[in-house]
């Protein structure tokens, strides 16, 4: 039986692999788990990030969610942290958010909240899971009993509001950037903000019509953002994500800034002003090594999750953490948000550079980055687990284990949201890494 939950909710080709049948089931299931200890009518937000299927998908959830006497409030298209915010502000049961993230815009996604603003555990996502497969009987109410459909109008202010409470008395003025919106969620609200901060904002791919969502643009295409900052002498870019729970920063000569680089320059900061959590930083078994290198001579202990936010969230609340984050953008500052947040996170960096008077080339020289390699095998979906018990595959991976020194890691996992085998390999030797990660890929398409 196919697994629906990945990493990040449920994700497939909108229409044939994630279908409204699909979505309303999904819809019953996830009312019925997470609104069973609700005290009155259930009441649960519906956010999107704007991509055509969305429409479809949202009146499908809809559906199932009215089917069981769920209260559905409606968000229009916003964030998916700004979903998590509002959870918890209009003391919601629980929230949804369609997307699919980075990926394009055949695809789509539905990602669940719990009434805490929090990704769903394993455990709550199989009970949703199980309710979905089984087609169990659920609750069918009658007349007054069926659940109704609500607007939410004010919810991309209130979102913004927040976003720049956590910053007061901050002041951008003269400092010059781009946004890259990435056609996606953060169209409407993120030139805002930054706006609202005193920043000049030149604002790119913020134009969504439903079809151009992370089309050659966002945190996973960055050279218009780059080349924008450096023809108009800006002093830095930032570009999100479909969804806007990402982020990536240009520097002011057009350098890429990923998630480790921005985690050492927030994290020491933090640190410095007594602000960092037992001095400790969460980031993913994919953060570079030299992010590690970087927290050992700063004194400040990193420790290493599973890929995906909601691991390192997991950890951030287990220890009582206040920092972490991916190396691919998401970055949690949970003193104010209990997901990965693109906006708050460039509000939160470009408070650093304001009050240090630095430049971002200066801030990300900070920690040095080791060479590291990252291609992905194709794979199709039910073969991409299995593929790492395969002789040949074993082989070929204790080959290049044999020959990696100290200061080289080698990383091979399964997507958790796409038909692919990520190979990653890290060490100061750029060609030679690069050879090993594209034999071992062959080899995996090969047995796949």
């Amino acid at each position: 039986m196919k697994k629906l939950f990945g990493t990040d909710g449920v994700r497939g080709i909108a229409n044939t692999e994630l279908t409204p049948e699909l979505a309303f089931k999904l819809g019953k299931a996830g009312a019925h788990i997470l609104a069973k200890n609700a005290t009155s009518t259930p009441k649960i937000l519906i956010g999107k990030d704007g991509r055509r299927s969305g429409d479809m998908l949202e009146a499908a959830l809809t559906a199932g969610l009215c089917s069981i006497g769920a209260e559905v409030y409606q968000a229009g298209i916003l964030p998916t942290p700004a979903v998590a915010y509002l959870i918890q502000k209009y003391k919601f049961d629980a929230g949804i958010m369609i997307t699919a993230s980075h990926n394009p815009m055949e695809d789509n996604g539905i990602k669940f909240f719990s009434a805490k603003g929090l990704k769903l555990p394993d455990q709550l996502e199989e009970e949703i899971e199980a309710l979905v497969h089984t087609n169990a009987s659920l609750p069918c109410p009658e007349g007054e009993g069926v659940g109704i459909v609500r607007a939410c109008p004010h919810a991309l202010e209130d979102y913004a509001s927040f976003v720049i409470s956590t910053v007061p008395n901050l002041h951008l003025n003269g400092m010059k950037i781009a946004l890259d919106c990435a056609n996606g969620a953060t169209s409407a609200i993120a030139p805002i903000i930054f706006e609202k901060l005193g920043a000049e904002v030149h604002t790119l791919h913020n134009c969504p019509n439903g079809i151009n969502i992370n089309a050659n643009c966002g945190s996973t295409h960055m050279d218009s953002v780059k080349n924008f900052v450096t023809s108009h002498n800006l002093n830095l870019g930032l570009a999100f994500d479909g969804d806007g729970d990402r982020m990536f920063a240009v520097d002011e000569n057009g350098q890429e800034i990923d998630g480790d680089r921005i985690l050492a320059i927030c994290g020491l900061d933090l640190s410095e002003n007594n602000q960092l959590a037992k001095n400790t930083i969460v980031a993913t078994v994919m953060s570079n090594q030299g992010l590690e290198v970087f927290c050992r001579e700063k004194n400040i202990t990193l420790l290493r999750t599973d890929v995906g936010d909601r691991y390192v969230l997991k950890k951030m609340i287990e220890d009582d953490l206040s920092l972490g984050g991916e190396q691919s953008g998401h970055l949690i500052f949970r003193k104010h948000s209990t997901t990965g947040d693109g906006i708050l996170a460039g509000v939160q960096l470009l408070s650093v550079l304001y009050r240090k008077k630095k430049s971002m080339a200066e801030m990300a020289k900070l920690i040095e980055i080791f060479p590291q390699v990252l291609i992905n095998a194709k794979v199709p979906n039910d073969k991409k687990h299995q593929l790492q018990a395969d002789p040949e595959i074993k082989k070929a991976l204790a080959e290049v284990e044999a020959n990696l020194s100290a200061d080289e890691r080698i990383l091979v996992r399964p997507s958790g949201t796409e038909p692919l085998v990520r190979v990653m390999i890290e060490g100061r030797d750029a060609i030679k890494i690069t050879e090993w990660a594209t034999k071992l890929v062959q080899i995996i398409e090969e047995r796949g």
